[in-house]
C-alpha cells in the first residue's frame, strides 16, 4: 500500500489535527460513494473509490499514535470494505491448461532459414 496520502499531510500538525483530517478525508470518500451508487443505474458504486477508502481505512487504523478505539474502529470497518471491494472483482477467467497450450497462435516453433 502506498504512504502518499500520509505524506501529503500536514507534517507541523498535531496527531489529533492529523487524525481529523484523515477522518474528515474518509468520510467526504464514504458520503461520495454512497451519493454515486445512489445515482448510477445499474451499474453499482464505484469499485475504485471502495478501494481508496479501504486504503483511508488502514491508514488511520496504522497510525501509532491513534486512540485504539480510532484503531480498532477502522481496522472492523476495513475488513468490511476488503469484502464489499473483493466480492465486487471480476472473477478470473480460468480456461483448462490444454485449451490454453493448443491456442491458435501460441505456438512459436523453430523458425527455418529458407
Amino acid at each position: 500500500m502506498d504512504d502518499d496520502f500520509l505524506d501529503d499531510t500536514p507534517a507541523s500538525g498535531t496527531p489529533s489535527t492529523r487524525h481529523a483530517l484523515l477522518v474528515a478525508a474518509l468520510l467526504h470518500l464514504m458520503s461520495q460513494y454512497t451519493l454515486r451508487s445512489a445515482v448510477s443505474e445499474g451499474e453499482g458504486p464505484c469499485l475504485k473509490l471502495a478501494a481508496v477508502i479501504e486504503r483511508h481505512l488502514d491508514a488511520l487504523a496504522r497510525l501509532p499514535d491513534a486512540e485504539p478505539v480510532l484503531r480498532a474502529t477502522c481496522e472492523q470497518l476495513r475488513a468490511k470494505w476488503v469484502e464489499l471491494v473483493d466480492s465486487r472483482l471480476p472473477s478470473p477467467v480460468k480456461r483448462p491448461l490444454l485449451a490454453r497450450i493448443l491456442r491458435p497462435g501460441s505456438f512459436k516453433g523453430p523458425v527455418l532459414a529458407g
